[in-house]
């Protein structure tokens, strides 16, 4: 009789997961991308874990160096929470700093990618203005950046940032999403398909 109580015990929580929401009054966040909308939320799946590069945590420092919380003076670290609201704000970019060859394998939906080497040179999409001696960054167009990359351990996004300041890109118009998208997953957020 014991063993048909814990099975049938078993067998009800298995059968009656519990929803999984962003916050208690969240489920999901709906995000306008290139390729249409897109729902973010969390797996649904209450025994769900993360698999795959993500679920690596030693890798060798150097490269794989934990990086700080403020990359470089007035950048303002944030969560997954500020980054779900800037991916609905017109006047912020979500930048995922990595290289291209990562972006395609999955990213934030609504991130726009801009390699870690290439942010400097790029300010143009944030509405700066080229100029002789560099780029003008403090009109009212200029929109702010939340960047990311992989990981707490990751530098591509931090050197984005530190690059994109000494090329006149304000610090003040930079977040940085340090937890990147071991963070994002860890949570069981939703991320883009790999490219084909």
């Amino acid at each position: 009789m014991r063993i048909l109580t814990i099975a049938l015990m078993i067998s009800a929580g298995a059968a009656h997961a519990e929803p999984v929401g962003i916050t208690p009054d969240l489920m999901a966040v709906e995000v306008e991308t290139s390729s249409g909308s897109v729902s973010i939320s969390r797996v649904q799946d209450n025994d769900a874990i993360i698999e795959g590069d993500f679920a690596r945590i030693a890798r060798p420092c150097p490269n794989f160096c934990v990086q700080p919380m403020i990359p470089a003076e007035g950048v303002t670290p944030v969560g997954e929470l500020e980054v779900l609201a800037f991916l609905n704000d017109p006047n912020v970019v979500v930048v995922d700093g990595r290289v291209t060859t990562d972006f395609v394998k999955g990213a934030i939906p609504g991130a726009i990618n801009v390699p870690y080497f290439e942010a400097a040179d790029r300010l143009g999409e944030f509405g700066c203005e080229i100029d002789f001696d560099g780029w003008i960054c403090d009109g009212e167009d200029v929109k702010s950046v939340a960047l990311y990359c992989n990981g707490p351990w990751c530098g591509q996004s931090p050197t984005a940032a530190r690059r994109m300041i000494e090329a006149g890109f304000p610090a003040s118009k930079i977040s940085y999403y340090r937890a990147g998208m071991q963070g994002w997953q860890m949570l069981g957020l939703t991320i883009t398909e790999p490219a084909e």
